[in-house]
């Protein structure tokens, strides 16, 4: 009777451990997906053009007064 009673707890926290471990996998966003453009003239699918990559923002150079160089040169 004992072995039955364990057999069937056994059973049960493997199906639960199953149920949360299959959980866990692909909890993430899901991507979203632009629709497609379809030619006006052929209907078919059309091929978007790349946009050109920008480059990026250049460092600053001249540098930023902090308020203490300010009032001194107010001072002079």
């Amino acid at each position: 009777m004992a072995d039955l009673v364990g057999d069937i707890v056994n059973n049960v926290v493997k199906g639960v451990l199953n149920e949360i471990l299959k959980k866990t996998t692909r909890s993430g966003t899901t991507r979203r997906r632009k629709r497609q453009t379809r030619s006006a003239t052929t209907g078919r699918f059309v091929r978007k053009t790349r946009k050109r990559v920008k480059a990026p923002a250049r460092k600053q150079v001249s540098r930023r007064r902090t308020a203490a160089k300010r009032s001194r040169q107010r001072n002079r």
